[in-house]
């Protein structure tokens, strides 16, 4: 079978089976061209949450079809692949935040949304790359616990200054293997091409960058931008899908070591046995997590709009 007939069985049993497929951004090409729904994990959910199909397969890792399963509780949401984890969001759970909690009495916590739904329930907000400076300017408290991730929180640091900022030493094993090193080799391959990185990167990486932002906040200045050559600092895939979106012009790897592994894992067959039932994993949450992991996901919206 060439991959072409099973896209296009997968579009028939999606449409006969009234399944919705969500692709997360680090999906690779061939997943992106049968999905519903290509973007971030949150912005994923949200248009979950807003179809008509009643069950939803998820083709990225575990927190987002978690994610996903709490803005929409009353839908079937199936994780493509099972095995498809996230290590950062694994590098902490509720506990841990509640010890942090009483050694910052005085913190306003904010999590990263690449985090479980049963650690969202001991937090104050949660925030995505491309919200945190806004959310956290607009939150009255001066006192902030960031949770996992050290790199974005620092880079949020930097941009708010009113703040007091205390971190768990965490981040995403993809992005902390791009280095300072890595970009002397790639500005020196390639003097001309603009430096787009996303802010789970290392403090040295994200200096030295033209633009530092989201996924999709990388892939739209690309797009957007009269350069023809950039190097991209984040996920492998993305050098893929903007190949496609703008073949006139050039991108390049920042590192060979920008894979995730666990994006990787689920392919265009995970994705065809989840909607005819053979395959992924049903999700299913506590009714007191969805209830309790919504709080901070609200206050997001409030804050961020």
């Amino acid at each position: 079978m060439t991959t072409r007939e099973l896209q296009d069985k997968i579009l028939e049993k999606k449409k006969e089976n009234d399944v919705c497929i969500l692709a997360h951004a680090y999906q690779s090409q061939d997943i992106w061209e049968i999905a519903d729904y290509v973007g971030d994990s949150y912005g994923l959910s949200v248009q979950a949450s807003r179809a008509p199909q009643k069950t939803v397969i998820m083709a990225g890792v575990r927190f987002m079809a978690e994610t996903c399963k709490t803005l929409s509780p009353d839908k079937k949401v199936l994780l493509a692949n099972p095995m498809a984890g996230c290590p950062m969001a694994q590098q902490m759970d509720r506990d841990a935040v509640l010890k942090m909690k009483a050694e910052h009495p005085e913190c306003a916590v904010v999590a990263y949304i690449n985090t479980t739904a049963s650690l969202k329930t001991a937090v104050d907000v949660v925030v995505t790359s491309s919200s945190a400076v806004k959310i956290l300017k607009n939150m009255a408290e001066k006192d902030i616990l960031f949770i996992p991730d050290c790199n974005l929180g620092g880079w949020v640091e930097k941009q708010l200054p009113e703040k007091n900022f205390h971190f768990f030493q965490g981040g995403c094993p993809t992005h902390l293997r791009m280095t300072a090193g890595d970009v002397r080799a790639a500005r020196a391959a390639h003097p001309d091409a603009l430096l787009l990185v996303h802010p789970e990167c290392r403090a040295d990486v994200t200096e030295q960058a033209d633009y530092v932002g989201s996924t999709t906040g990388i892939m739209k200045f690309a797009e957007a931008s009269d350069a023809r050559e950039f190097i991209i600092g984040t996920e492998s895939s993305i050098v893929q899908h903007l190949q496609f979106s703008c073949p006139d012009k050039k991108f390049y790897l920042l590192s060979k070591e920008c894979v995730c592994h666990n994006m990787k894992m689920t392919t265009l067959m995970d994705v065809y046995n989840s909607v005819v039932g053979l395959g992924g994993e049903e999700i299913t949450l506590p009714e007191d997590v969805i209830t309790e992991s919504l709080k901070p996901i609200h206050r997001m919206i409030e804050l961020g709009g």
